[in-house]
This record gives C-alpha cells, sequence and structure tokens, in this order.
C-alpha cells in the first residue's frame, strides 16, 4: 500500500510559534509531527510514502531523507504553491499502486488505514473519505452521510456536534479530475464540492481519535495529548 501526506502548506496560523520550519514538522512531544503519521502508516503495513513538499521542504527533506524505519520516501515538489488539489494530483502521478491513501501533514487521526484502503477497494468508488464525528462541526463543517456514501456538506460556522471529513482519502491513481482546473487548486473546494455528485465518495466512519494542529491551542493540545505515543 502506498500513502500521500500533504507536507506543503504555509502555516499562517502558527507563523508566531514555527520559525523556518515548515508545518509538518512542528516539534511534539519533542519530535517532528509528521513522524507520528509515518509511524501510523508503517503500523499498518505502508510500503511506501510520497511527501507532497513545498513552502521550506529541505528542512523536511533533510531531516527525513529518503527513508523513515525501513519505509521508502520519495517526495513530489512543488516548485510554487499548488493548493491541497494540485499537490494531490501531482503526487497521484508517483503512485503505483491502483489507488494510495492521502493524509494531511497537520492532522492526525486514529482510523485504521488498512480497513480503509480494503473499505475503498471493496466499494468500487474513485475516492473514499475518512468521516468522524465532534462535538463541535462549527470550525470545520459538516458532512452528511446516506448508506455509507457522502451526499452533502454544511458550511462552516454552524456549531453543535456532527460528522466531519477528518481529511484522509483513498483516491485511485486514474482519479476523474474535473477539466479545466488550473495548476493551483484546493481539492476541498474546487473538487469536492461543486463535482460531489459525480464523484459520490464512500463514506469511511469511524469512531475515534482526531487532531489538527492547525491553530497554536491545537498545538499544544498535541504536545498533552499525543505524547504518551511511542516513536
Amino acid at each position: 500500500m502506498e500513502a500521500i501526506i500533504l507536507a506543503g502548506g504555509l502555516g499562517t496560523r502558527l507563523s508566531s510559534r514555527l520559525t523556518n520550519t515548515p508545518k509538518s514538522m512542528a516539534p511534539v512531544a519533542g519530535r517532528p509531527f509528521i513522524t507520528f503519521l509515518l509511524d501510523q502508516l508503517i503500523s499498518a503495513r505502508f510500503d511506501r510514502v510520497i511527501l507532497s513538499v513545498g513552502h521550506l521542504r529541505q528542512v523536511l527533506m533533510e531531516e527525513l531523507k529518503d527513508t523513515y524505519r525501513g519505509m521508502p520516501i520519495d517526495y513530489a515538489i512543488e516548485a510554487s504553491p499548488l493548493g491541497t488539489g494540485g499537490g494531490i494530483r501531482r503526487a497521484l502521478q508517483q503512485v503505483r499502486d491502483e489507488a494510495a491513501l492521502v493524509l494531511n501533514g497537520d492532522t492526525y487521526l486514529s482510523a485504521d488505514f488498512s480497513a480503509m484502503v480494503a473499505f475503498h477497494r471493496a466499494k468500487g468508488r474513485p475516492m473514499t473519505m475518512a468521516i468522524t464525528q465532534v462535538e463541535d462541526t462549527g470550525r470545520y463543517g459538516g458532512v452528511l452521510v446516506e448508506n455509507q456514501r457522502v451526499s452533502g456538506f454544511i458550511e462552516k460556522g454552524r456549531r453543535g456536534s456532527g460528522w466531519i471529513n477528518a481529511g484522509a482519502y483513498v483516491l485511485d491513481r486514474s482519479f476523474p479530475w474535473p477539466g479545466g482546473l488550473p495548476d493551483r487548486f484546493s481539492f476541498e473546494t474546487d473538487v469536492l464540492s461543486p463535482f460531489l455528485d459525480r464523484l459520490s465518495p464512500a463514506a469511511f466512519i469511524y469512531n475515534g481519535y482526531f487532531l489538527d494542529i492547525g491553530v497554536p491551542e491545537d498545538l499544544d493540545r498535541a504536545e498533552r495529548e499525543l505524547s504518551n505515543l511511542s516513536a
């Protein structure tokens, strides 16, 4: 199995905490945050990871080089920012298997990624989305699910508990990208939302831990809550 980790984000909301450090390399419990994701992939028996890198990529590449605990690492390099969509599209070109898991480099979720890939293969859809429940969907926006498929989205700002997009996908290597997309685009805004009916993503529901370190208070949460995970 292969995975893509999107690690090219600018991390503007963490600029006060990170100096010359990409967001995915934020120090948590004495080591880079991204290593928690890599450990998950190794535990789930993934064979290879492709890191989509851009901003401050040399910091990450010099730290991880071409292997992590025996798992090969390749890089999809963004000479200029491509957004989540452009980054995924470029990295998928380097995938060798029929499909790949896609993770955000600033999000930790305790999902069974091997089971998610198996679920994707069984459903036969071009993509699968990990769905989890949170107490307040306001920051993330909500997701509507029917018959194990994503049927709609709820805009950010609406308070209350509900399902959200956990930021993990399995995409076919031959994913049907809409025509006319620019080099730089958002996967969520420019592909998922307008083409949801056509894509009809399978919904992989998991009830577990979810943490996005995109804001300082959640980076502090990561320090407290992930410190018990061994390297």
